[in-house]
């Protein structure tokens, strides 16, 4: 079942989202050659608190930091660790808060410092293909024709789009109905309607799009070793289109 959420919830999910966006900031300030991921870890969690609200993640079936931390062929649910970036990394941080009960949820990838032209499209590709799916939600449009895309994007640019992970609807639960994948047939799907809210989530490759998990049971890296790249927004269906909830104002 999808839930709809009321106005009294959404003014909720808009707080979380606030404050997820103000951890990115804080994140995009504080990503440099040197800093471990621990330490970024840290800054996440001491900002989240700061604001009355829990992280989303730590604890979360045995996670145990504030952010998923996953550098360069890891694709998501990197541990924080004693890992320092170097120049020409990037580094995909998702971040979750909750707020009065209500969760949100935003992921980035962060180029460290100056990258390759490659990995550069990567991360502009994997942006790009979160926004052109974005653009196209509104009431009694089909979920898939979202999915389809984000696909389109993605493999346009002669990247691969990952089949195992997915975007999820969100609200009281971290992960609600339904499941978003980043690829599909456009016109299948549930429809979507006013006050449902979704996690947006493409996830991408620039190799072949196979991916594993390792032996932590957490840290999912690509089989062939190329880099990856995550974007994701907490999104909600108004009546005329929709809002991004993990925005801050000047940025939207």
């Amino acid at each position: 079942m999808i839930i709809c959420k009321s106005e009294s919830e959404l003014r909720y999910m808009r707080e979380a989202g606030r404050i997820v966006a103000e951890t990115h900031r804080l994140m995009a300030e504080a990503v440099k050659p040197g800093i471990t991921t621990r330490e970024l870890d840290q800054i996440a969690e001491t900002f989240i608190k700061s604001q009355n609200a829990i992280p989303s993640f730590k604890g979360y079936n045995g996670f145990p930091s504030s952010i998923c931390a996953s550098v360069n062929d890891e694709l998501v649910h990197g541990f924080p660790g004693s890992r320092k970036l170097n120049e020409g990394d990037i580094i995909s941080i998702d971040i979750g808060a909750q707020y009065e009960g209500y969760h949100g949820d935003s992921a980035w990838t962060y180029a460290v410092g100056a990258v390759t032209p490659d990995v550069q499209k990567l991360l502009d590709v994997t942006e790009a293909s979160l926004y052109a799916g974005l653009a196209l939600i509104k009431p009694d449009i089909r979920l898939y024709t979202i999915s389809h895309a984000i696909q389109k994007v993605i493999e346009d640019a002669g990247f691969s789009v990952v089949r195992e992970y997915v975007g999820h609807g969100i609200g009281a639960d971290l992960h609600e109905e339904p499941q978003i994948p980043n690829y599909g047939i456009p016109d299948r799907g549930p429809r979507l309607k006013t006050g449902m809210v979704l996690a947006i989530e493409p996830m991408v490759n620039i190799g072949e799009r196979y991916v594993r998990t390792l032996e932590d049971n957490w840290t999912v890296v690509t089989e062939d070793g190329s880099w990856c790249a995550h974007f994701e927004h907490t999104v909600a269906v108004t009546e005329d289109g929709f809002e991004i909830l993990t925005i801050l104002p000047q940025q939207s």
